[in-house]
């Protein structure tokens, strides 16, 4: 006869819960309202953590005291501060107060939105918070929107859809025997679709990068030409992917006209706006989005600019069975009486199991609502905007890309100076700023020449931040140099 399990092998009881729930919500807020004040970048060298981590784990349970102090001791010291102010690497972003308070109920739930009987409230609330953001970005009425991790997946999820479309043989019997099938992008475009040729057996040499024009975009010419190349040697073109906001330099591809060729062409037209697409809740920057309503899927990152935790992605299609068609397989024990009424989401991608994210993306669209996402993100481009004019000011400096959003991109060219010699100064440079602690800036390379990029997006950043950031570079610019 079973009788109540003893605390002794039962969770952590309630109050003991509720103690240290109170301590680690102390430590969140005193660590967001302080944050700024430390080292973007920890001084640490790979194994410095694990090297102070005990080798094996402990035979009976540390006192929960003990693991929040190695946390302050050990964790944080050798955390990169993603939440800092001077944050401007990738793409800078912010773990919001409404977006952490949704993770920590969720993480509570503790749900998996796998079938609708799995998690009603997780599948119903994914639907409505991404037609929310449909509405608030401009995506017209019809695109259905599914939240996954990042956008490398939502990127493969939709090219799984334009394969499906394209070479439907491919579900059932996979590519042995079927023609060489290809997806275009341009040379700017994320690693993640390469990526994705990669995973759907396209290989990477299946993806065709396109040449750009001056300002970094596709050229809708070089596309068609690369097209009917392909055509004519036997290749079947499958798929194009236009990106609103590359991750080099922010160029916004011509959607529209890339959209007539794919049309054209009879392809798969997936836009990847995962970094810029919040910014089309700002009236002035809608004009960067125009055309992207003609594609068949887009990915937006919440996690990106719409000061959501990491992680979570919407992917949206116009057209939802085509994504279902290439991901649902439904075996008898994920049956339910529900099915073909309730959405299961377990059908639009690879995942079985699927965090509750629409929860932490709600309490973020609730506490800031759309007008306030628009403001923080306007006065994101207003600060880009100002450091791109101290760096267009200043000898020897110049921005090397037009920046349409919150990046600025530009290089330090010193006089007398060989163009290796100064992609060698660029990298030292940047690397003395990092190390410093001050601010986290990462690099490209454009035309073959290393580049410096700055980008904003964290709620907290301000003028004097940047300031000091660009103090802080020029004077590591002088140190390298010798002078």
């Amino acid at each position: 006869m079973s009788g109540p399990v003893p605390e002794s092998l039962g969770d952590m009881p309630p109050e003991e819960f509720r103690a240290h729930a109170r301590e680690v919500a102390d430590w969140i807020a005193d660590y967001l309202a302080g944050v700024g004040e430390l080292p973007v970048l920890p001084d640490i060298e790979p194994g410095w953590l694990r090297d102070r981590l005990p080798p094996a784990p402990p035979d009976h349970g540390d006192p929960m005291d003990r693991a929040l102090a190695d946390f302050r001791d050990l964790v944080v010291p050798a955390t990169t501060h993603w939440n800092h102010p001077s944050f401007h690497a990738y793409f800078a972003n912010t773990a919001s107060g409404p977006g952490i308070l949704g993770e920590m109920l969720a993480a509570a739930l503790n749900t998996n939105a796998m079938v609708w009987r799995s998690s009603p409230a997780g599948t119903e609330l994914e639907e409505h918070v991404a037609d929310w953001v449909r509405q608030a970005v401009g995506l017209p009425h019809g695109f259905h929107g599914v939240i996954n991790d990042t956008a490398s997946s939502s990127s493969l999820y939709a090219l799984a859809a334009a394969r499906e479309a394209l070479l439907p043989e491919a579900r059932l019997h996979g590519l042995a025997g079927a023609p060489r099938g290809r997806v275009y992008a341009s040379v700017e475009a994320h690693s993640s679709i390469e990526k994705a040729g990669i995973t759907l057996g396209l290989g990477r040499t299946g993806v065709r990068r396109v040449e750009t024009d001056d300002r970094f975009r596709m050229r809708p010419d070089a596309l068609a030409a690369a097209i009917r190349e392909d055509r004519a040697a036997g290749i079947r073109p499958l798929a194009v992917v236009a990106t609103l906001g590359t991750t080099s330099t922010t160029s916004v591809d011509p959607v529209s006209a890339v959209a007539d060729v794919a049309e054209a062409e009879g392809l798969w037209l997936h836009v990847d706006a995962a970094y810029a697409g919040p910014a089309a809740v700002v009236p002035e920057l809608a004009h960067h989005f125009a055309g992207w309503e003609r594609a068949d899927t887009v990915v937006v990152n919440p996690h990106k600019w719409l000061f959501t935790p990491m992680d979570c992605s919407l992917l949206y299609s116009r057209d939802p069975e085509r994504l279902r068609a290439a991901f649902s397989l439904t075996p008898e024990y994920l049956r339910t009486r529900e099915q073909g009424v309730g959405t299961n989401l377990m059908d639009y991608g690879v995942s079985l199991g699927r965090r509750f994210r629409a929860l932490k993306l709600w309490f973020v669209l609730r506490w800031f609502g759309v007008d306030g996402v628009a403001r923080r993100i306007r006065e994101h481009v207003r600060l880009s905007g100002v450091f791109a004019d101290w760096i267009q000011a200043a000898p020897e400096w110049r921005v090397v890309a037009p920046h349409p959003f919150a990046t600025v991109v530009f290089r330090w060219d010193p006089a007398g100076v060989s163009p290796d010699d100064a992609d060698r100064l660029n990298a030292e440079a940047l690397e003395a700023l990092n190390r410093s602690g001050v601010a986290f800036l990462s690099h490209s390379r454009l035309h073959g020449r290393t580049v410096m990029r700055l980008s904003v997006g964290n709620l907290r950043t301000t003028e004097d931040h940047l300031r000091r950031t660009w103090d802080a570079l020029q004077e590591a610019a002088r140190t390298v140099l010798g002078t």
